[in-house]
Parts: C-alpha cells; structure tokens; sequence
C-alpha cells in the first residue's frame, strides 16, 4: 500500500462527504416542504378529490425503487431534451421520494392531535385554518418529530445511490479511487466510517432538538 494512498482515501472522502451533505440537506427541505404541505391540506380539506389526488402521489412515489426514480429524472429527461445537472437530480429525486414518505409521517402527528382542542379552538371563534397553526401544527410537529429523525437518518444513507448518476458523493468518490487503487476493504470500510460519523450526528442532532422540546 502506498504511503499516500491514506491521504488521498481521506481527500477522496472528506470531498464526498461535503457533497452528502448539501444532498441530504437539499433533498430533505424539499422533503419536508411538499411533505408538510400536502399533509396539511390534507388534514384541513375534506375534498374527496384532493384526498385521492395526495394518495396516488403518496402511494406512486413510495413503491417506485429510488434508483429507477433518479434514472428517470436524470437520464429520461434527458432523452426528453431537458439535462438536470446531477447534484439537482439528485436533490429533487430524494427530495420527492422523501415527501411521500414525510406526507404520511406529518398526517400522523396532526391527527395525534386531540380532537378536542380544535373544537375549543373552534369555540372561541377562530377558523380551522388558525386553529391549525396556532394549535394542531406545533403539537403534531412535535409528535412527529421522531420518525421525522429517523427517516434524515434513512436519507443519508440513501445518498449512496446517487453516485449512479455521478453525483460526487462518498460512494462515487470511493469507487473511482478502488478502480485506481483496488483497495476494497480499506475504501469501503473508510466510506462505511464516514457515513456512520453522518448518521450518528443526525440522530444526536434529533434528539438534541426532542429534549429541547420537552423542556419547553
């Protein structure tokens, strides 16, 4: 093993790491934006129409593989004229596939909400929609706010798919350097550490905001 080959394992990675980031963070604001949104009109409307509408999208994104999602995004539309750079493919892929899945974990908390607080609410004259952000919204984001750790945890480690679409992440900056190296086990197992570095800060970082909630 060459004497730099650690340096460069450690550039390779720490390169990756940064892009990991600004993914996970991207991906995971559009995440919880749609998520949010769609989960709120959701609760508020009684549309039938609305209701299915946020299903079929809940419903489409959840069971399509992530990897064929992001092929379409980037490769399809390609083939369609229209080239999205990799790092915004990957960023509104996971970002969309990650709404679907936040939809239902933002219904969750706003329905854990007792119902009898919007009926005071509703009592003392204030409309449904202030009823929902004065009352309903910060309790059920607190209610949520475990499987919402969970699932920046799961998004980290899905960032790893998006070195299929040369996004410069971890695990494509990992594999170009085993092609050049054949280094396997130290890359892989350095890429495994760095990832789990990530994903135990994002779960501190979770839990650090619940405890700050409680004390409140």
């Amino acid at each position: 093993m060459s004497d730099a080959l650690p340096g460069l394992i450690a550039e390779a990675l720490l390169t990756g790491a940064l892009v990991t980031v600004k993914v996970t963070a991207g991906a995971l604001a559009v995440a919880l934006a749609i998520g949010m949104a769609l989960a709120a009109a959701a609760v508020l409307t009684n549309n039938r129409m609305l209701q299915t509408t946020i299903r079929v999208y809940v419903e489409a994104l959840r069971n399509v593989p992530s990897l064929t999602f992001l092929f379409l995004l980037y490769f399809g539309l390609a083939s369609l004229g229209i080239r999205l750079p990799s790092m915004l493919a990957a960023i509104v892929g996971l970002g969309l596939i990650g709404s679907a899945i936040t939809v239902d974990i933002f219904r969750s908390g706003f329905l854990s909400v007792p119902a009898g607080q919007s009926e005071a609410a509703a009592s003392i004259g204030l409309t449904p929609f202030v009823a929902f952000r004065l009352i309903v919204f910060p309790q059920g984001l607190r209610m949520a706010l475990p499987s919402l750790g969970n699932y920046a945890v799961a998004l980290v480690k899905d960032t790893s798919l998006v070195a299929a679409i040369a996004a410069p992440e971890i695990m494509f900056n990992a594999r170009q350097l085993v092609n050049e190296t054949f280094e396997t086990t130290l890359i892989y197992g350095s890429a495994a550490l760095v990832y789990l570095v990530l994903t135990g800060a994002v779960a501190q970082f979770t839990s650090l905001v619940e405890r700050r909630l409680e004390t409140r």
